[in-house]
């Protein structure tokens, strides 16, 4: 009977553990997080020391049920969860939850971590357990309950100033902030025209071409020539020349370097660049890859863990790739020693490893058969990277070449591989780079002195561009540079960006929405500090040093919400007019008040600050046109019959419609006989109306136009036909794939093959 219980996080990664345990182990998984905070007010006691009330998750109970019933028959205990501060957090919950069962009292409780799951590992995991981790669980608790304040205090702000539904976010405010900063800086560009001027020419086969960098002793640089004119007047000074003399040829070698292993941060960026996938997407296959894939009879986890900051490999890693360098390439491509790579992250955890192969001695194509599709990109990529790291740097051959023409130099230049190296495995991607196609040019043998013929002249245009907008590779990789948010965390930060509706992707490009940018420049205007990128990234270095026990928890958290609390109250009085409008350089064509650029129900719109003694207003769509709204039309020979007002016609998102001039006081409303509803089907139960297409939230269906008195509806469009069964005086057309078209009966749903 197994007398030792190993608790993990995903059913998964049980499954592959228990392959690697004897008879005496009961593997289980938790699902992940076994207890939460509840999603409301109050969850966080902030009178009593920040206390968290958590409770058991209601999905993750008949797991907890399990866990339970195994730890009565178990007097050996292991938590196993992942090895960062939400790992240790589980592992905390879980002990709690033993607590409360009276479950801990005569077991041996204990930690056990690993970075692969492997046999090995596993084993010596075990062999080698620790106690709970207080500090990284005080790390976990002090950020849950940052977000958990700034959630619940700032949104609702956002839901009274603004719009009901919309939230706020710690880490999530300060990346939208980014987004929108950035959409401003393109819409206010101003794009300047500059010009270029190059020489062509040849020698022997080879053609090349060559830039001009200096005119009558005065240097050109990338903008020098603004308008053609001047480009016109250097060509035309230099035209008659029928030869180029070489004034100058410089050689040099330069080393380039392979790039570090991966860290979650720049796996996420090169997934995106190189495979195409979304962040979510690369961490939910790495998670697969990490926690066993059935190869043949054995199951084994192929990556080591896919959340860290470390760019280390262990001794053993490090010398199984040399011996499969030795093994698989020239003596060359093996350096005299390892390549040792640096964090950049000051808060790096050095005692994890990068994400890397739990064995390069399985490469991609031996596990190609086992894999889907995502699964061998995704591997493939992380162990090119993992090998290339270690192989020996690659050796360019650089040449510029200048020559002179008249009182003009122009310069080629061009590089050659002299030895690929680590290239030869993996080359790293960049984006939003301008390829320079001097640098790439092949340049034939030339010396000093040696004249070239001038095959041609060519000028140039071009214009400055503004920075692009961010995609997810590079606003992950803006994140991790300026310190805001952690390796985990940049996936679900996107993914809440996308799902609040605060941007949208257009040709894989970040656009922030309308109500992500109001959202945005609420945020930056009024609570100015918690989207400050500074602040943001020193409360991620304060977490850290909570985790490492440099700093304490409570304090961080008084100092915290004594200051938002007090700002959140303040903000209380801001009138939702004073957020949500903006005074625009433009007066209104009736009445001369300065016109207002407003957010309403239905979006933005421009309108007059004179409203409701004038009503002018214009329309404005997503891409910032603007269009007059015309006033509503007077009903001729009509009043109101519920108050004697005027009748007008008024517009709405299902068509127009006739309402009564003194609305909201007045709520009188009718629907309009257009052509489509005079030719429509008579209501069939109220004999009044007549039943015309509406949307609804699950696409179109079709009632009576005598809404409210009359409540028919058909799910589809109604003929006048009488059914054959029941002679109920209409029918509905339906047509599927499988059955055609049919004319459906809606009270006895008899059916008749059209």
């Amino acid at each position: 009977m197994a007398r030792k219980l190993l608790i993990v996080e995903s059913p998964a990664k049980a499954k592959t553990i228990s392959k690697y345990l004897d008879n005496e182990f009961t593997v289980l998984a938790s699902f992940g997080h076994v207890r939460d905070l509840p999603k409301k007010n109050g969850s966080i006691d902030v009178d009593n020391d920040f206390l968290p009330k958590y409770q058991l998750i209601a999905k993750n109970q008949k797991h907890v049920d399990e866990i339970l019933a195994a730890a009565k028959k178990a007097d050996t205990i292991f938590l196993a969860s992942d090895q960062d501060r939400e790992g240790e957090a589980i592992a905390w919950h879980i002990t709690e939850i033993l607590r409360d069962n009276n479950l801990c009292a005569g077991r041996y409780i204990a930690r056990v971590t690993f970075n692969e799951i492997t046999k090995p590992a596993i084993l010596e995991a075990v062999a080698h357990p620790r106690q709970i981790d207080a500090n990284l669980v005080d790390a976990q608790q002090a950020r849950l309950t940052l977000d958990y304040l700034i959630g619940f205090n700032v949104s609702p702000l956002l839901w009274r100033k603004i719009k009901p539904g919309l939230s706020a976010g710690r880490v999530q405010s300060p990346a939208l902030r980014l987004i929108c900063e950035r959409e401003d800086e393109i819409k206010k560009f101003v794009p300047e025209d500059y010009f270029g001027v190059h020489l062509f020419s040849h020698k022997e086969r080879t053609k090349f071409r060559a830039k001009l960098i200096e005119h009558a002793g005065t240097k050109i640089e990338t903008r020098t020539i603004t308008t053609e004119q001047y480009a016109k007047d250097i060509v035309a000074g230099i035209s008659g020349i029928e030869q180029a003399k070489i004034r100058k040829v410089s050689k040099k070698q330069k080393k380039k370097n392979p790039t570090a292993p991966f860290i979650t941060s720049s796996l996420q960026i090169e997934s995106s660049r190189q495979l195409g996938f979304a962040t979510d997407r690369t961490m939910r296959i790495a998670q697969t890859l990490y926690e066993g894939v059935a190869l043949g009879k054995e199951s084994v986890g192929l990556i080591t863990y896919m959340r860290t900051d470390s760019v280390q490999l262990s001794a053993i890693a490090i010398e199984e790739i040399r011996e499969y360098i030795t093994a698989n390439f020239d003596e060359r491509y093996l350096p005299a020693k390892a390549n040792v790579y640096t964090s950049k992250s000051k808060n790096a955890q050095e005692a994890h490893e990068a994400i890397r192969p739990t064995s390069i001695l399985r490469t991609p194509e031996s596990v190609k058969a086992y894999l889907n599709a995502d699964q061998f990109k995704l591997y493939e990529l992380i162990w090119r990277r993992t090998l290339a790291s270690q192989i020996s740097s690659a050796v360019l051959d650089t040449t510029a070449i200048d020559f002179e023409l008249g009182n003009t130099v122009f310069r080629a230049n061009g590089v050659m591989v002299n030895f690929d190296g680590f290239m030869k495995v993996y080359q790293e991607t960049f984006e939003d780079s301008v390829v320079n196609e001097d640098e790439e040019a092949r340049l034939p043998e030339l010396l000093e002195g040696e004249m070239v013929p001038v095959d041609s002249l060519d000028i140039t245009a071009h214009q400055t561009e503004p920075k692009p907008r961010y995609t997810e590779a590079s606003l992950v990789k803006a994140l991790e540079e300026l310190g805001i948010g952690r390796p985990s965390t940049y996936a679900s930060i996107i993914a809440t960006l996308k799902k609040r509706e605060y941007v949208v992707m257009d040709k894989k490009r970040f656009v922030p929405t309308e109500i992500g940018a109001i959202v945005s420049l609420f945020l930056t205007n009024h609570l100015t500090k918690y989207v400050d990128l500074q602040f943001t990234a020193n409360l991620e270095d304060t977490l850290d040093n909570i985790a490492i026990g440099k700093s304490a928890k409570l304090p961080t958290l008084h100092q915290f919400w004594d200051e938002l609390h007090a700002l959140v109250t303040e903000k209380q009085n801001i009138s939702k007019m004073e957020l949500t409008s903006e005074k625009l350089d433009e007066n209104c064509p009736e009445c001369g008040k300065a016109l207002i650029s407003r957010f309403g129900k239905y979006g933005r719109f421009i309108g007059c600050s004179g409203y409701p003694e004038c009503n002018y207003m214009r329309k404005v769509d997503k891409d910032g046109n603007s269009e007059v709204v015309a006033p509503p039309e007077e009903v001729e020979g009509r009043v109101c019959p519920k108050d004697g007002g005027k009748l007008l016609i008024r517009s709405g998102k299902f068509g127009k419609f006739i309402s009564c001039a003194n609305y909201p006081k007045c709520k009188h409303i009718e629907n309009m006989d257009t052509p489509e509803v005079e030719n429509a089907v008579g209501c069939p139960e109220c004999k009044k109306g007549k039943v015309i297409p509406k949307k609804g939230r699950f696409g179109v269906f079709y009632s009576c136009n005598n809404y409210p008195e009359c409540k028919t509806i058909f799910k589809y469009e109604p003929i006048s036909a009488s059914c054959p069964e029941c002679d109920y005086p209409v029918m509905m057309v339906h047509t599927t794939k499988t059955k055609g078209t049919q004319h459906i009966c809606p009270k006895c749903k008899h059916s008749v093959k059209v």
